[in-house]
């Protein structure tokens, strides 16, 4: 009898201990409760938002237009360049002697047309310039110059690398030998569905939020583009470029961000959160607090801006409405949180929920 009470005694110790744990780690009972908001009156956007990748905003592929065995190597990637500044070499014996064979031809026709009248030898002249203005660019062509001020992203080749325009049976590489990117200047290549690209213009102002990063920076709407491509689910969506115009420490080409394009703006705009609203017959209405009581009022409302909606007749700035907030309490006595549609200014990053800590009712 006794071994018997102490595991019963025990079944009701692990019961209670299960109740109790149960009772604080249960689902939070959700109910509705009227929280009071003010009408307010503020600047009001319109947003098409998307996301996209940073890269830098110029770039440029470099290979030889000559063919050649590359004699110097002068950069690594990671090196800071100018314009004009030469990044390799390949030999360039042959087409110096090309070069001057073309100059002796042009001095030999120059000398035939002084003594002769004959068209033919005007002719050959022309011809003859041609060459030496052909060889002068293979010369030029046999370094590999930046053309514009940037970083080198990629090296992909060395000494003694046969590159340039192949030849039959030479075995000459056409793929591009170096890489430079702009420094500090940055694009964002975003895409964004085909209901919102006709709202997307050219010129428009931008946020873009890189990833992990705490403030938006500052961009513009470079290009829209007019073919559709495919999503992963199979949509139709539109490539956007977006310059960054603003300047930040801790953008890097290839890394993530979400571009807010601000489509339409508007000043003195009179609104209440769209939860507060109510439609019944055709007719618009808010429960408008007056002197502590809820009185349902008629109202006219006009453009929707995210978690917020313009009233356009009924009400006025510091009117007081209802919104049906939901209290999620957590805890025996009640405590939780109070979630209801927030919402001020309006600005691009506008439209979530406000959540307020505090004890139930």
């Amino acid at each position: 009898m006794r071994k018997r009470l102490l595991v019963l005694a025990g079944v009701v110790v692990v019961a209670a201990g299960g109740g109790a744990a149960w009772w604080l780690l249960r689902p939070a009972e959700a109910t509705t409760s009227p929280v009071v908001v003010p009408v307010t009156v503020g600047t009001q956007r319109q947003t098409v938002t998307a996301s996209g990748t940073v890269q830098p905003a110029a770039r440029a592929d470099l290979s030889f237009g000559v063919t050649g065995e590359v004699t110097e190597v002068l950069v690594e990637e990671g090196d800071t360049v100018t314009a004009g500044q030469a990044l390799a070499k390949v030999d360039d014996t042959l087409l110096q002697a090309q070069l001057t064979a073309a100059q002796a031809q042009l001095d030999a026709a120059e000398d035939q047309a002084a003594d002769s009248d004959d068209a033919s030898a005007d002719a050959a002249v022309v011809s003859a310039e041609s060459d030496v203005a052909a060889a002068q660019d293979a010369v030029a062509q046999a370094t590999l110059t930046a053309p514009m001020a940037g970083t080198v992203a990629a090296v992909d080749l060395a000494v003694g690398d046969r590159v340039g325009t192949p030849q039959q049976g030479s075995g000459a590489d056409t793929q591009a030998q170096v890489t430079v990117v702009s420094t500090g200047t940055f694009v964002v290549e975003a895409n964004v569905s085909a209901a919102d690209a006709a709202r997307v213009k050219q010129g428009l102002a931008a946020e873009v939020m890189p990833v992990d990063a705490d403030e938006p920076v500052e961009g513009t709407v470079r290009t829209v583009g007019l073919v559709a491509e495919a999503d992963g689910s199979g949509a139709a969506t539109f490539p956007v470029t977006v310059d960054v115009t603003g300047t930040r420490d801790d953008l890097y080409a290839g890394s993530s961000a979400t571009v807010v394009v601000v489509v339409a703006e508007r000043e003195n705009v009179l609104t209440v959160p769209a939860m507060a609203l109510h439609t019944e017959g055709g007719t618009t209405y808010v429960h408008e607090v007056v002197d502590g009581t809820a009185v349902r009022t008629d109202v006219e409302v006009g453009e929707s801006f995210g978690a917020r909606t313009e009233v356009t007749a009924g009400l006025a700035e510091g009117d007081q409405v209802e919104v049906r907030a939901t209290v999620q309490n957590r805890t025996p006595g009640g405590g939780g949180n109070t979630v209801f549609p927030g919402g001020g200014g309006g600005g691009p990053m506008m439209g979530g929920p406000m959540i307020v800590q505090g004890g139930g009712r």
